[in-house]
């Protein structure tokens, strides 16, 4: 049911304060005493007040589980002011038919009359006795605490509307953000392995001892990948450790023509990153920058400082780029970066006549 919407921080707030406005008569007549040694507690006055307050509970709680739900949630708008019309209405005719008789010529009392002379008292005896007007001060008033409630009712439920709605989309958007994670990450892990199986594959005939070497180092990558690459962050060393291996990996495969240069941090400090994030920049270096009729370097090196990862990338340019299909290339990385980090980070691409280079800063956590 639409009343039932309602958080239990909205419900303590309302508690509070009726609970301070009925506590106000109660406070009222202490200090009275304490300030007069004369002065009585009147029960009979703080129930007075307790009465009219209750009847503006009552108002206050027909408003908020039944009318207010109407324009919160059901957005019925028509219904909701023609209802709150009527119930104001209802109000005004209630405080109009329980406020005490006066006689017809008798001023409020607030306001000061000269004293009736002694001939007069006969004929006020006899003077007839009736409610004051529909439309007077006291209504006025009461019509506005009324709607001014209503209004301060509506404040608190729109603000607790909006703070759940808020709450909710984060929270939608948090899920998003693992899921396309996720996504980009495992597109990463068969492309990458797809890759190193080929290096496999080119070493059994060339050479069986290294290729050997080869799969101990691809089942340690592999371990990497199956159970930290699944996680929002990694420490640090594990991933320079898994940029390494792959690396290592890759000498493997060329030849002395081909200058490999890994340059790592020598105190690596406890800080963590998102998995996976530096290696499509490596693989890329090889994929593209390595020729096989010329002499070819890829530079590699990473610093840290400030909390801060400065990944630097610069290869050679193939005559010949690769046209191996089945990569994710800059863009999942791009993609990756603006999720995680927003405006955080920097990615600089150069590209050169002969060379490529790519330089990424991140902040670590």
């Amino acid at each position: 049911m639409i009343w039932m919407k309602q958080s239990r921080q909205e419900n303590m707030i309302y508690l509070v304060v009726w609970g301070m406005l009925f506590a106000v008569p109660l406070l009222s007549s202490y200090v009275r005493m304490f300030g007069d040694n004369h002065a009585e507690f009147r029960w009979h006055e703080v129930l007075f007040v307790w009465h009219h307050f209750s009847i503006y509970l009552l108002l206050f709680v027909v408003h908020n589980f039944l009318l207010a739900p109407l324009l919160i949630h059901a957005r019925k708008r028509v219904l909701y002011f023609v209802t709150v019309a009527a119930v104001v209405a209802l109000f005004a005719v209630y405080q109009h038919n329980t406020r005490p008789m006066m006689k017809f010529h008798e001023r409020p009392h607030h306001e000061w009359r000269e004293p009736l002379r002694d001939d007069h008292w006969k004929r006020e005896r006899n003077h007839e006795f009736r409610r004051p007007p529909l439309v007077n001060e006291r209504n006025i008033m009461s019509l506005t605490v009324v709607i001014l409630m209503f209004g301060a009712n509506l404040g608190v439920k729109g603000y607790m509307r909006g703070r759940d709605d808020r709450r909710r989309l984060a929270e939608l958007e948090r899920q998003n953000l693992e899921h396309q994670l996720a996504y980009l990450r495992y597109q990463i892990s068969p492309h990458f392995f797809m890759n190193t199986l080929n290096n496999i594959h080119a070493l059994i005939d060339i050479d069986p001892e290294k290729a050997q070497e080869t799969i101990v180092e691809l089942s340690r990558m592999m371990r990497y990948v199956l159970y930290d690459a699944d996680k929002e962050r990694v420490a640090l060393n594990k991933e320079l450790d898994f940029v390494e291996t792959y690396i290592k990996l890759m000498r493997l495969r060329y030849t002395d023509k081909v200058r490999i240069s890994l340059t790592l941090p020598a105190d690596v400090p406890d800080r963590q990153l998102p998995p996976l994030m530096l290696i499509s920049f490596v693989e890329n270096a090889f994929k593209h920058g390595v020729s096989y009729q010329h002499d070819s370097f890829i530079e590699v090196s990473m610093t840290v400082a400030d909390n801060k990862l400065t990944f630097r990338c610069r290869n050679s340019k193939a005559e010949t780029p690769s046209q191996e299909k089945g990569g994710v290339g800059l863009a999942n990385v791009r993609q990756r970066l603006n999720l995680l980090y927003g405006d955080r980070y920097s990615l600089r691409i150069n590209e050169g006549a002969n060379d490529y280079s790519v330089e990424l800063n991140i902040p670590l956590s």
